[in-house]
């Protein structure tokens, strides 16, 4: 694969995984809004608890597509012969453990580093969402409890 291939291709799929991120996030978010309009006010600690694990959950789903997205990518373009290796070195990759014991040839190098900045975008967005929802969950739990008293 060519620089410019790589450049192309890499951004197709860190586009494709980042429509996907949000994507789940606004589905996420609406979740949360109906799980919590179901329960009392102010949330006891059992509900927000239920919310964060659910919250995680949709989340964790939206990583586990994203790596095998990029499992995909590379069988795809030959980088990588078998599904085993490929979820393994995406994984890797996607998370930027980088292990090593899997390496690219030169010709697909940058192609796999966009696999790692995917997983940077994705958790520091999925980490941005867990801490505003849960803080505008605990802070409409906390006026709630104040306007009670």
């Amino acid at each position: 694969m060519t620089l410019w291939n790589q450049l192309l291709w890499g951004s197709v799929y860190l586009s494709v995984c980042l429509i996907l991120e949000i994507s789940v996030l606004v589905l996420c978010s609406a979740v949360l809004n109906r799980m919590s309009a179901g329960f009392a006010k102010p949330f006891r600690p059992w509900q927000i608890g239920i919310m964060l694990v659910v919250a995680i959950f949709i989340i964790l789903g939206s990583h586990t597509a994203q790596v095998w997205i990029w499992s995909a990518a590379f069988v795809l373009v030959g980088a990588i012969g078998d599904w085993n290796t490929s979820v393994y070195f995406s994984l890797a990759t996607y998370t930027t453990l980088g292990y090593g014991d899997v390496v690219l040839g030169p010709a697909l190098r940058i192609f796999a580093a966009f696999a790692a900045v995917t997983g940077l975008f994705g958790f520091g967005i999925s980490t941005a969402f867990l801490v505003s929802a849960m803080g505008r969950l605990f802070s409409l739990n906390g006026e709630t409890h104040r306007a009670r008293n």
